[in-house]
């Protein structure tokens, strides 16, 4: 959408641009995975169930960790201690509603396959902690290599 609106061409963002746009492009093929994933995991016996495993558990975790942190932002804004009560709209509710029933849903999924599959504790735990740690090191080291390449101003 960021894309075909032309949204930061312009404006306080536009020395971003380019950055941004391989930043959504890249959330992007994450979405693209995860619906791969999730889709994959309805076969009837997928090859690498070991390796679905981890992908579905980290997908589960990453969602979740998403979801806790918007209810958490969400509460903060509550008590006074960001941002103000207008900025929770019934949008922002849905927004976030969305993405806690996509956390149930892998956690369906994963404990579904780890059950179907018998998964040691391995590729769980593979999953739960991994996924997080390769998204914080995508969504440090991208924009670094950004401004390396000259791509985006450094902050």
């Amino acid at each position: 959408m960021f894309e075909s609106t032309g949204r930061f061409s312009d404006g306080p963002f536009a020395d971003y641009a380019a950055g941004l746009t391989v930043m959504n492009w890249l959330v992007v093929l994450l979405k693209l995975l995860g619906a791969a994933v999730a889709v994959y995991s309805l076969t009837t016996n997928p090859k690498h169930a070991d390796a679905l495993g981890v992908l579905l558990w980290g997908a589960f975790s990453l969602l979740s960790l998403y979801a806790l942190g918007s209810v958490a932002e969400a509460a903060a804004i509550l008590a006074g201690l960001t941002g103000h009560r207008d900025d929770i709209t019934l949008a922002s509710i849905a927004y976030v509603a969305f993405f806690t029933l996509l956390a149930i849903a892998f956690g369906v999924l994963a404990f579904a396959h780890s059950r179907r599959f018998d998964l040691t504790r391995r590729p769980r735990v593979l999953g739960a902690l991994g996924a997080p740690l390769v998204l914080a090191v995508l969504l440090l080291g991208v924009p670094a290599l950004l401004v390396a390449l000259g791509l985006m101003p450094s902050l």
